[in-house]
């Protein structure tokens, strides 16, 4: 993984315990606001039928996919359990000054 940290948008722009899209280079990312004020990201698509992530559902850390309710901890990628087997990729993020950016190569 590059250096390189991506400039996502503005700490405003996710509200607390939600999800946005960010996609960059023909690929899909989704970043999460928790309810203590962190950022994280991951892959955009749920690792079971590809569908993204931006539109599910936000709580307590688990983001839970709109198709078939796949749900992965964002903080780790990890999948909680069937039909989402695969965990997601996570990637670093950060906060500077009211810019959020990750690294996503």
């Amino acid at each position: 993984m590059s250096n390189i940290w991506i400039d996502v948008c503005g700490t405003e722009d996710i509200d607390e315990e939600d999800v946005m899209r960010f996609d960059y280079n023909d690929r899909t990312f989704a970043v999460y606001r928790s309810a203590d004020d962190e950022f994280f990201g991951t892959d955009g698509n749920c690792t079971h039928e590809q569908v993204h992530l931006a539109d599910g559902l936000v709580m307590d850390h688990i983001i839970e996919c709109p198709k078939h309710n796949g749900r992965f901890d964002y903080r780790t990628g990890k999948a909680q359990g069937a039909p989402a087997c695969i965990n997601l990729q996570t990637y670093p993020v950060k906060v500077d000054g009211s810019r959020v950016l990750m690294q996503v190569e």
